[in-house]
Parts: structure tokens; C-alpha cells; sequence
């Protein structure tokens, strides 16, 4: 009889042991299965580089782009005016310069250029009161700036806007000499040295 009671009591600790794993295994998925919305949330909530880019081509003229993109393809866009004339056209357009385009459709459905960067003009050194830094080819800034306390390290087109690091800023103005960014904190300006 005491054997068969031992045998009973290791019997129900076996199954106990048994439902408390598979518990905990399940506890286990669903914390996972918990994680992966709040993944999928952050990469939708990531924002889609909609710039497309190239190098300016020979058929640039005044109102109109040919970029020849990454992949090879020649694209034709319309450069159009705003009420007071002006293009939203950052660093200007030369022929073999590296362009960031953001494209959208005009009056009559055809290609159309919202904004160009140049960013050939782009890359190099700026100067401000402040700031002293080197954008470079490779995606890269470089501060010339020792005591500088913090650098921006990055910088990419991002529909348009110019990203340092995690800063965010609207190229109001690029030219050979000049750089003028936007964001919340105010306008920037640069220049060359």
C-alpha cells in the first residue's frame, strides 16, 4: 500500500511539474508574441525615403531635370514655378552632380521635381558661430570642434529634409557658399570657410 501511495504522490508531482512548464512556456510565447506588435508599430511608424536619386544629366535646362538615377534610368521631371517664381531647387544644377529628387505629379499628370538637393554643393565644410563640421561622401559628419559637446556624427536626405544625427531640418536655402536649415529651434546658417 505505501508503494502504491509513493507511486501515486510521484505520479501527481510529475503532472504538476508537467502543467507548471507548460504554463510557463506559454507565458513565455505570449510575452513574445506581446513584443512583436509593439515591433511592427515602431517599423510602421518609420518614415519611407521617398527621394529618389542620381546625378544630373545633359538634358537639365531651365524648367526641366533629367536625372539619371542609381539604378541606371534616365527620368525626365518639370521644374515648376511657385507664385513668386521661385524653384525649390537647393545647390543648383549641374551636369554629373549627385541630386536628391522628390517627385510628384503636375497639372497635367506628368513627372514633376517638389524639390531638388543638390548634393555635391552639399557635401564639405560649414562653418557657424558655433559649429564647425565636415559633411562628407560617406554619409558621415565630421566636427572640427573639439570641445563640441554633442556633434552631429550622421547625416542623410530624408524626403527632402536634411537629417544630423537625429536633428531634423528643411534645407531653406543651399549655395555654394550659404547654407540656411529650419527646424523648431529656429533658422540656422552656415558658410563656407
Amino acid at each position: 500500500m505505501r508503494t502504491y501511495y509513493f507511486k501515486a504522490k510521484f505520479s501527481f508531482a510529475a503532472i504538476l511539474f508537467g502543467a507548471l512548464f507548460a504554463l510557463g512556456s506559454c507565458q513565455f510565447g505570449s510575452k513574445k508574441n506581446a513584443r512583436k506588435p509593439a515591433d511592427t508599430l515602431q517599423a510602421d511608424n518609420a518614415a519611407i525615403d521617398t527621394t529618389v536619386y542620381g546625378t544630373c544629366g545633359e538634358g537639365t535646362a531651365m524648367h526641366s531635370l533629367e536625372l539619371i538615377t542609381d539604378a541606371g534610368d534616365s527620368l525626365q521631371y518639370m521644374i515648376l514655378e511657385s507664385a513668386d517664381g521661385q524653384q525649390d531647387v537647393q545647390g543648383g544644377l549641374l551636369v554629373g552632380d549627385r541630386l536628391a529628387v522628390i517627385e510628384g505629379k503636375g497639372p497635367d499628370n506628368e513627372r514633376v521635381a517638389k524639390k531638388v538637393v543638390n548634393i555635391t554643393t552639399l557635401l564639405g565644410k560649414w562653418i557657424s558661430l558655433d559649429k564647425n563640421f565636415d559633411i562628407l561622401e560617406d554619409g558621415t559628419v565630421r566636427s572640427n570642434v573639439k570641445a563640441e559637446s554633442n556633434p552631429w556624427t550622421s547625416w542623410k536626405i530624408l524626403n527632402g529634409q536634411l537629417l544630423l544625427n537625429k536633428d531634423t531640418f528643411d534645407i531653406v536655402k543651399l549655395g555654394k557658399d550659404s547654407l540656411y536649415l529650419e527646424n523648431k529651434q529656429g533658422i540656422f546658417t552656415f558658410k563656407r570657410p
